[in-house]
């Protein structure tokens, strides 16, 4: 088995192990071995689907990346049906996107948001 290092800050390895105790695995390689099976899991899944959909996504930030952000979501304005913006607690903010349009274009925004390192959490609900 190949060995890798992995950079994590404190709040993410607070939780990792949190999670590493609750669910009972041996060891935080577990621990990131199962989030990547369910992230492949997910991007299978999501390859399937085809044609016109209907979505919502929903994006976390801090709110010192709106600018960001924003910049990333004018690329799906033809997608974009609806976009909310909350601010949250702590200096964060909550988008929420009601996406239309070919599967693939809203793939290419989840996996897109995703991918930034601005955005905190990324959730892609497929109606």
């Amino acid at each position: 088995m190949a060995i890798i290092s992995v950079s994590l800050n404190s709040k993410i390895l607070g939780e990792m192990d949190g999670l590493q105790d609750e669910l009972g695995f041996s060891g935080r390689s577990e621990v990131i071995r199962a989030g990547l099976r369910m992230l492949i899991a997910d991007k299978k899944e999501r390859s399937k689907i085809r044609g016109n959909i209907n979505a919502i996504l929903l994006s976390t930030h801090d709110e010192k990346h709106a600018k960001d952000i924003s910049e990333l979501e004018h690329s799906y304005q033809e997608i974009i049906k609806t976009q909310l913006h909350n601010c949250i607690e702590d200096h964060k903010c909550l988008e929420v996107f009601i996406l239309s349009g070919d599967a693939r274009k809203i793939r290419e925004m989840y996996e897109g948001f995703q991918a930034s390192r601005k955005t905190e959490n990324v959730r892609l609900i497929i109606s």
